[in-house]
């Protein structure tokens, strides 16, 4: 099993013990994500620490003022970074000026194209930008569409031959639509994440999320497209060593 979008350094266990029970659990990889220059450093540290570890670098779009392009060139140069993000757009929040968001995505992207790293990215409530400014500006990269939430796209991101990575939200009673999304993707398009510590799956729903838990979406996930777990399991294993590299 893996957990393709985690930040440890935001969980409260240590880091030592979230990847000890996430072992134990089955998981045998786990992305953990950088959003600022600290957590960047964070997650690089982390994954050359644990060899189960990996890291993804990327200025988030709630906070695009602290993108420094050559820092973050540096930090994603690092051969335990397998991906550049979370990036993209964010107008739920709306924490910062959309103009700020624009140029930090269209920068990160930029970058993984010259490194050749796969793209993280981040949507919320901006949903038509972010997939013209993907359409238009990162042909040809990898895409992983973190926590997955436009349903009403879901034939589309498809289409593109994007990555979809369910978290726990997936498994919630309301999530009628992104459930029916689930069986829309193609077996070598699919991921499933924790983004721990937060969107913990129904069975913890309002405690801290952790690695571990990426377990349980998996087997919402499996049971959503019919199909064993051990045979969701391999294809998701095989889906992340492929986009990777690891």
């Amino acid at each position: 099993m893996i957990d393709s979008h985690t930040h440890l350094d935001a969980c409260e266990p240590p880091d030592d013990q979230l990847v000890r029970v996430a072992a134990a659990a089955g998981v045998a990889r786990i992305l953990t994500v950088g959003t600022d220059p600290d957590s960047c450093r964070a997650a690089l540290a982390a994954a050359e620490r644990f060899p189960s570890v990996y890291a993804a670098v990327g200025c988030h779009p709630n906070n695009p003022e602290q993108l420094d392009e050559r820092l973050l060139r540096e930090l994603a140069a690092h051969p335990r970074c397998v991906a550049v993000g979370e990036t993209g757009l964010d107008y739920y929040r709306d924490r910062a000026p959309r103009e700020l968001q624009l140029r930090a995505f269209e920068a990160q992207i930029e970058l993984a194209r010259e490194l050749d790293r796969p793209l993280v990215i981040h949507t919320r409530e901006a949903a038509h930008d972010t997939l013209a400014m993907l359409k238009r500006d990162a042909a040809g990269l990898r895409v992983i569409l973190h926590c997955f939430s436009m349903a009403e796209h879901v034939r589309e991101c498809v289409e593109a031959g994007w990555w979809i990575s369910f978290a726990g939200n997936v498994t919630y009673p309301s999530a009628t639509e992104l459930a029916a999304a689930v069986a829309l993707v193609p077996a070598e398009r699919l991921l499933v994440e924790t983004d721990a510590p937060y969107l913990a799956p129904q069975s913890r729903r309002g405690k801290p999320n952790e690695p571990a838990a990426v377990v349980e979406t998996a087997r919402f996930v499996a049971a959503l497209r019919g199909v064993e777990v051990a045979e969701l399991e391999q294809t998701l294993e095989r889906n992340a060593a492929e986009l990777f590299g690891w």
